[in-house]
């Protein structure tokens, strides 16, 4: 009797596959990469056209003799790793490392893991895709030489243990650029101004926003232009100009691709990219259903594509149409509409099986992985459903030459909200009292309401909309947002407070360096652009190598003037005035995870370290006392005072000496600007910078 042997990734995954096959097959996993290049020098041979020397990677030699013993026995081996290019080039490395004949080894792909979707991939196997292999040979190939060439160019300039990346870089330089914007960012003062109106007939009064002239929206930037309308408007008759009355559709989602997921999940659930993607991975290898043993219960979670298979589509459809109704099933299947390739191979994230409801699952799933697979189980069943439909009226107020608005929505058809609403999704204005207004309505004034308020500066990043901007910029892919995100974070470049990413002092020095050293490596068009040729490469169109040959020389030239510059500033501890009370030696600066601190110079025998106050030549405005530079304890830099516990003074931007000409208090530098720490005094000047 013939006896097959499949070749999956991951031990969770043999579990689930063995409960779909016969006797006649066994199922062994690789435990992911079983070859890579060493991790004691660079493993590309420039001299010879970049072959790469690949090895074994260390503790995998077991697993590997254990595989040949298997596929020896074996009359056909199949090859099941992910359907992706990692994937790919996993199964192109298990064939080498384990000598498989190519007319014994065959390579199948399954998107979800299921009985049905394997059994159907071992009716149609076909050969390794040698372009999928060389996109990805070529993406380890570039990483591993950005990652090799300049990291030494950091550790000669800053310290040991940091690295740069391809994709890790242009990430790190985005957080820094949004540091900037908002650290420059200078708040402008505007008001609103609410009329609360009596309508006759009615006991509640009715609130309209200011909105202009009849011919133009109006924004009140000061307390003089507000004046100035109250004043023109205080006597004049209210009275209902303008009524429309129509029709709004919202139009459901599409279901989530990798990078939608995340940024859902983040939002609605709170979870990390990194937490996203072990849950959706423990969803995808299978979870031990109650009755039904251990089933992949979502497709595979990496992918940039919204396609829906018909199947699937069918199913989904006859599934809505039992349990909402037929006048809830979408007419047709929206499609995401991109210029950027996509990899089509796939599909978008969703449940394998739609009437495995979340609630019939609670019980077998942990309360993470129910929370993730409703809100994937969701936003599928919603994205086959109708939009939802809103009845909305309008109504404009005048008073003298200006005028008021105020509007209502109310749902007719709740559509696809019916099942789901997205985290982000403004709330639905309802009030009543609109409905009834026309024409003829007499209004009478009540009182102002006003109110002064400034502008916002740009939010800082979160991992979810980090992930959202290396989309939107073609930066990465599916599988790289994630690790991309813990490297930055494990490095210490960027600390992570709340929800928010903010740069730290060793992360503002990497990339300075890296900007003036490398533009290139944290240019985002150049990123993009490489992401582009790796795509051509996948569909066959340039050959891997050629995209090799054209980075590395430039690379190897920036390196070779880097080091250069480098060699002609000698970098030696900052010694200063601090004595160490250990040994009496003076302290010297030095720079560690969280950026400088002070250290005795007689390390190994004296190890008396302490915190590095810079002081920045300020005085603090609460108690006289210097002013220095200090870290949250995840390493975000601010200004506080020498005296801190005992002075409470604190500021994220740089305290200036200078006190404001117009109310006296203290001034900060934003940007090239100089501005009044007290917002509502809005004084703001050009800085004179040496």
């Amino acid at each position: 009797m013939a006896h097959y042997l499949v070749i999956v990734e991951s031990p969770a995954k043999v579990k689930t596959i063995k409960k779909f096959l016969g006797s006649s097959y066994s199922v062994a996993a690789s435990n992911g990469h079983v070859r890579d290049l060493p991790k004691s020098q660079l493993g590309i041979d420039v001299e010879h056209d970049y072959d790469p020397k690949y090895i074994t990677i260390r503790g995998k030699g077991d697993i590997l003799a254990n595989l040949r013993k298997e596929a020896k026995k074996a009359d056909k081996v199949y090859l099941a790793t992910d359907p992706d290019r990692e994937g790919e080039a996993i199964s192109w490395h298990l064939a080498t490392a384990l000598k498989l004949d190519d007319k014994k080894m065959r390579r199948i792909t399954f998107n979800e893991i299921t009985k049905n979707a394997v059994k159907a991939s071992l009716k149609s196997p076909r050969d390794i895709d040698m372009n999928l292999v060389d996109a990805q040979q070529a993406r380890r190939i570039l990483d591993r030489m950005v990652g090799y060439r300049i990291s030494p160019v950091l550790w000669a300039k800053v310290k040991r243990g940091l690295s740069a990346g391809r994709v890790q870089s242009v990430a790190l330089r985005l957080i820094a650029d949004r540091e900037s914007e908002i650290d420059a960012f200078i708040p402008q003062e505007y008001w609103s101004l609410d009329a609360i109106l009596k309508v006759k007939g009615e006991k509640r009064p009715l609130t309209a926003k200011f909105y202009g002239t009849e011919k133009q929206k109006i924004t009140i930037s000061s307390k003089a232009e507000l004046d100035q309308i109250v004043e023109a408007i205080e006597n004049e008759e209210y009275k209902v100009t303008d009524v429309k009355k129509g029709e709004r559709i919202r139009k459901a989602p599409l279901p989530f691709t990798t990078s939608t997921l995340q940024q859902e999940a983040a939002k609605v659930l709170n979870f990390g990219t990194q937490k996203t993607m072990r849950i959706a991975q423990q969803l995808y290898e299978g979870i031990d259903i109650k009755g039904n043993g251990t089933v992949g219960v979502i497709t595979y979670l990496r992918t940039d594509s919204t396609r829906i298979s018909e199947e699937a589509d069918a199913n989904a459809r006859q599934y809505i149409e039992e349990i909402y109704g037929k006048e809830y099933v979408a007419a047709s299947t929206a499609a995401k509409k991109t210029e950027k390739k996509i990899q089509d191979a796939h599909e978008a994230i969703r449940p394998t099986d739609i009437s495995r409801t979340p609630a019939s699952l609670k019980e077998s799933l942990s309360r993470d992985q129910f929370r993730l697979y409703q809100l994937i189980w969701k936003r599928f069943a919603a994205s086959r459903m109708k939009p939802a439909k809103y009845e909305t009226i309008s109504v404009k107020i005048g008073a003298g030459d200006y005028r008021f608005t105020v509007s209502t929505s109310k749902v007719v058809f709740d559509g696809f909200r019916s099942v789901y609403t997205e985290a982000d999704e403004e709330k639905e204005e309802s009030n009543v009292l609109v409905n009834g207004l026309s024409m003829e309505t007499e209004l009478k004034k009540d009182s102002f309401d006003t109110k002064q308020h400034f502008t916002q500066p740009p939010a800082h990043f979160t991992e979810a909309t980090l992930v959202k901007t290396l989309e939107e910029l073609g930066i990465g892919r599916p599988s790289t947002y994630a690790p991309t995100i813990s490297t930055i974070l494990g490095r210490r470049y960027v600390t992570k407070e709340a929800k928010n990413l903010y740069i730290t002092e060793i992360g503002e020095v990497v990339n300075n360096i890296m900007k003036q050293s490398f533009p290139s490596i944290v240019d985002e068009n150049f990123t993009a652009n490489m992401e582009g040729l790796l795509d051509m490469v996948e569909e066959g169109k340039v050959a891997w190598k050629e995209v090799i040959r054209n980075f590395y020389p430039d690379l190897d030239e920036a390196v070779k003037i880097a080091e250069k510059e480098l060699e002609s500033v000698k970098i030696e501890d900052e010694v200063t005035d601090v004595i160490c009370e250990d040994c009496g030696r003076n302290m010297v600066i030095k720079y560690g995870p969280h950026g400088k601190f002070l250290a005795c110079p007689g390390f190994p025998d004296c190890r008396n370290t302490k915190p590095y106050l810079e002081k920045i030549g300020v005085l603090c405005p609460l108690c006289g006392k210097d002013v220095v530079i200090r870290k949250t304890k995840k390493g975000r830099k601010y200004y506080g005072c020498e005296n801190n516990p005992e002075c409470e003074f604190m500021s994220w931007q740089k305290p200036s000496k200078e006190k404001c000409p117009e109310c006296g208090n203290y001034m900060v530098e934003k940007g090239n600007k100089l501005v009044c720490a007290d917002e509502k005094c809005g004084y703001v000047r050009n800085l004179k910078k040496n």
